[in-house]
């Protein structure tokens, strides 16, 4: 019934802005008709275009999107508000921009990363830039937008003015590929924050130009608020952790100087005096703040404290004077402000308290009662009297109904909570969006971060990350599946890797590997011990010297008549291992080789983790030695592999063990219990099959252009037609290590002790509620969910 009242509330003001404004800014409710305020482009309609979406009027929305694309022009001889342009129209158009396709407007084949309201967003953004060409990053407060600064323009700009930048700009680098609007935006926070006083307190007004304080007053609201919520909200959206770090610095001094009880005053920034003792309706803000960071308690004591006002005066005066109770002189007015709706929306999300649902309707039946005209809604000029002005500002479409909206549509889109997205091919490749995660920026504009990824360099470089993790990760290793305990991740991409040869079926992977040379596996019991490194590689020294090898330039044979062959463990040696002398190595340095395992295992946690490496083209036949050939020849002779029959024997039952270059007799019914505890590979016995013909084999190798790779491969072959070799394991408990695996891996690569699994489960709100974990984000809900980055970390309040 409340958001039917709130759609009805939206095209009652909607409507009469079309009907009686339009062209103009803003429509003037009491005489219904229209006026230009911040820049004369039609700013009521930008403001108010993502809200149709919102609330699902996606018919209109196309018409007014193409309406833009149409006829909008940014290069017109106006001064605009650097700040009001950039939030409304630049955030407007963005918005817009990525809510295009749930609104069915035809797109770009590069949409998101391309569109017309994209290049409006960028136009109008870049006429901004200008004012940012300052001594000290930080913007002017004014800008022509075909001219740029005009003469004469005051250095003087408030807090919020110089810091409220990075959603709107951050997001344009991000879709544009352009860094120049994010570097801008990034430089003006660090010289607001280079700038605090020796409190660690920010002023009301700067100097542009010199970085001196102009208004000493320090507090949450209004002039400076924007810039705390920019350093919590950008420090998600772009993952910049600096700028968290900075609120939560902020947030220690306002607890210390600002807060009185649970409100929030004004203070000297440099002597920490409360200066103004009043509660400002700008203020009501902070307890989403609040929210988004996981102080749950304090935001609903605060939020209480402004409902308060809200029921004493039937709407938040301007300045409200706490120790008296009051309303402060001249300051009177209520212009249908949306900042305790949007904090009440933000703690019902997280809390589900059905008192925050009474906050909105109070808001919903005093607006529709005292402040509703023919045309519209007016502001109210004094809350003592309800008696109205004659202006609707823009961010009552794009902010005030929006959030009431979205407090009583509990099952809206923009809650979503990554149970569901879209998954869309671009130029970018395959991406994930309208999955939840938007980002509000000050206007109320949601920003969807999935689409700023998919855009991003950042995506294209964690591409590149994974495919060099899955080329060099060693699963054999993950999965326990070997003697040793070595790096579970090569140091570099070798130039081998090129060359490493795959079979055909990509279901099952290929898993290059290499092990510590041929001397490892006969080493007896006594030797290997408990499998320690250091007693291993000596063993392996030792036995090394008096086996016998061939020249370093040899290959390694492999078979050559099996679709599929063996498993090998590509182990980088530790640094802080002995290792094996150069001249040591003279049998160890041979090609590696890879084979396709064929199992009914899928490795699904892990998919596109590892990908098939390409099949090489170098391989050469290989010969036994003839006896007239010398090592020296040997050596010289480039296009033949050559084996010597020491080197080669097959078993009863057609089992070859291929360790660099040496093939040797081994059985796997003469393992002892200790080699089966420290073995490098567990594979069960595979009975011969087919006709019983005999089992032959020939060899074929691929050489490696890294000499310090030591290879072992166990292979088993079969007498079947297709000469399949089939990799047993225990399905179930191999599933169950790769999981606790692939949890560890991911916790590392995070490189956060706060970073935690990630299920379904952790967003619901009970579990944000009963957490008792302080690092959790308890607004699970929120439109902007704040509490999960891309790769799934948690925020800490005491970061």
């Amino acid at each position: 019934m409340y958001r039917q009242r709130v759609v009805k509330m939206f095209h009652h003001a909607y409507d009469g802005y079309i009907e009686y404004a339009y062209p103009y800014d803003e429509l003037r409710p009491l005489t219904c008709d229209g006026h230009d305020t911040w820049g004369s482009f039609s700013l009521t309609l930008i403001d108010a275009l993502d809200t149709l979406a919102v609330m699902g009027n996606y018919t209109e929305f196309r018409r007014v999107a193409q309406l833009l694309v149409d006829k909008a022009d940014f290069d017109i001889d106006i001064n605009a508000s650097v700040f009001e342009t950039n939030i409304r129209v630049v955030g407007g158009l963005l918005s817009a921009h990525l809510l295009s396709k749930r609104a069915g407007l035809q797109l770009e084949p590069g949409w998101p990363c391309s569109g017309p309201l994209l290049r409006l967003a960028e136009d109008v953004a870049r006429r901004l830039l200008p004012a940012f060409n300052t001594s000290t990053g930080m913007p002017y407060g004014t800008i022509n937008l075909r001219h740029g600064v005009p003469l004469g323009e005051t250095p003087i700009t408030c807090t919020a003015g110089v810091s409220t930048f990075i959603i709107e700009f951050g997001s344009l680098s991000k879709l544009t590929g352009d860094p120049t609007f994010e570097q801008a935006a990034m430089k003006a926070m660090n010289a607001l924050w280079n700038s605090r006083s020796t409190l660690g307190l920010v002023g009301n007004h700067i100097d542009v130009s010199t970085g001196q304080w102009t208004a000493l007053d320090s507090g949450i609201g209004a002039g400076v608020d924007s810039y705390f919520e920019y350093l919590v909200k950008g420090s998600i959206m772009l993952q910049k952790p600096e700028l968290i770090n900075m609120f939560y610095e902020y947030e220690k001094v306002i607890e210390k100087y600002i807060k009185q009880e649970d409100w929030y005053v004004w203070a000297h920034m440099g002597k920490g005096q409360v200066t103004l003792p009043v509660f400002q309706s700008l203020d009501a803000y902070w307890p989403g703040i609040q929210c988004l960071i996981g102080q749950i308690d304090k935001g609903m004591k605060t939020l209480h404290n402004y409902h308060q006002v809200w029921q004493q005066f039937g709407f938040t005066p301007e300045f409200y004077h706490i120790p008296k109770g009051e309303v402060v002189q001249n300051r009177e007015g209520y212009p249908l402000r949306p900042e305790l709706i949007e904090s009440t929306m933000y703690l019902y999300q997280a809390t589900k308290d059905p008192y925050l649902l009474q906050v909105g309707v109070d808001i919903l039946e005093a607006i529709d009662h005292s402040s509703k005209t023919k045309c519209g809604y007016a502001t109210v000029k004094n809350v003592i009297d309800h008696q109205l002005d004659n202006r609707m500002e823009s961010f009552f479409l794009a902010e005030t109904t929006k959030y009431l909206y979205l407090l009583f549509d509990h099952d809206n889109f923009i809650h979503n909570t990554g149970n569901h997205g879209d998954i869309i091919n671009t130029s970018s490749g395959e991406c994930v969006i309208d999955a939840g995660g938007y980002v509000f920026n000050t206007e109320a504009h949601p920003i969807d971060m999935a689409a700023l990824y998919c855009c991003s360099a950042k995506k294209h470089e964690d591409e590149l990350f994974m495919e060099d993790l899955g080329a060099n990760l060693n699963l054999l290793s993950l999965l326990g599946l070997v003697d040793d305990e070595p790096d579970l991740f090569r140091k570099s991409m070798p130039d081998h890797v090129s060359e490493m040869g795959s079979g055909g079926n990509t279901s099952a992977f290929n898993i290059s590997t290499s092990g510590r040379g041929d001397t490892e596996e006969h080493i007896s019991d006594k030797e290997q011990g408990t499998c320690s490194g250091k007693e291993k590689a000596t063993a392996v020294k030792q036995k090394h010297d008096s086996a016998t090898g061939i020249d370093q330039g040899a290959a390694m044979p492999k078979s050559e008549d099996y679709h599929s062959g063996a498993v090998h463990s590509d182990l980088d040696t530790h640094d802080d291992k002995p290792k094996l002398q150069d001249h040591e190595h003279k049998d160890l340095r041979a090609g590696v080789n890879t084979h396709k395992i064929t199992s009914d295992i899928q490795f699904r946690a892990v998919r596109n983790t590892l990908e098939p490496q390409k099949v090489s083209d170098r391989e050469r036949t290989v010969e036994r030695v003839p006896e007239n050939k010398s090592n020296k020849e040997i050596k010289e002779d480039s296009t033949r592999t050559y084996i010597t029959e020491s080197q080669t024997d097959i078993d009863g039952k057609g089992q070859h063990v291929i360790s660099a270059g040496k093939v040797d007799i081994s059985s796997t019914e003469k393992k002892t219990e200790s080699q089966d505890t420290c073995t490098l590979q567990k594979i069960e016995e595979i009975n011969n099959q087919g006709d019983g013909s005999k089992t032959q084999s020939t060899t074929k190798e691929t050489t490696s252009k890294n000499s310090d790779l030591e290879t072992k491969l166990i292979l088993k072959t079969t007498g079947s037609k297709d000469g399949e070799i089939k990799f047993q394991a225990d399905l179930e408990n191999l599933n169950a290590k790769l999981k606790d695996t692939v949890n560890n891996l991911l916790k590392t690569l995070r490189g956060s002790e706060n970073a935690k699994s990630f299920s379904s489960d952790d967003r619901s709100p009970e579990h944000a509620i009963n957490s008792n974990d302080p690092s959790v984000f308890t607004c699970p809900a929120q439109p902007f969910h704040a509490r999960m980055s891309v790769l799934g970390e948690f925020f800490s309040e005491d970061n």
